[in-house]
């Protein structure tokens, strides 16, 4: 009995030290539930991934332009708020991810991704922003 209460205890121990090591994250909605949040919230920003030819194509209005390849290890200085809302999207949904997964390793904490500008059924423009 006196060799099992050490080894419960350590078990103990790492268990909590591994409830602790969560992963930070991003969220996924569709576009339906992207464009309810662009009503409700204030002070966002939609981060369009795709390359600027896309981009230049059709946007959704308001979007800046950072396109997936480019985001790597460095502080992106058009995101300067780590906390700030940050909505992403791309074509059809994988650079998005990708580009939401980098942005979580480059400690942003509030990244919703929300698919591609395909599944969006709001209003888009053409141009430059």
């Amino acid at each position: 009995m006196k060799k099992i209460i050490p080894f419960l205890m350590a078990l103990l121990l790492l268990a909590g030290c591994g409830a602790q090591s969560e992963e930070s994250t991003y969220r996924q909605v569709n576009a339906e539930e992207a464009a309810t949040m662009m009503e409700e919230e204030s002070g966002y920003i939609i981060l369009d991934v795709r390359t600027a030819q896309e981009y230049s194509e059709k946007h959704i209005p308001g979007a800046i332009n950072i396109p997936n390849e480019t985001i790597g290890t460095e502080d992106i200085p058009e995101l300067p708020d780590k906390e700030q809302l940050i909505l992403v999207y791309c074509r059809s949904g994988n650079r998005s991810k990708q580009a939401s997964e980098k942005l979580v390793k480059l400690g942003y904490t509030n990244i919703v991704e929300f698919g591609g500008i395909n599944d969006w059924t709001g209003e888009t423009v053409s141009g430059e922003a």
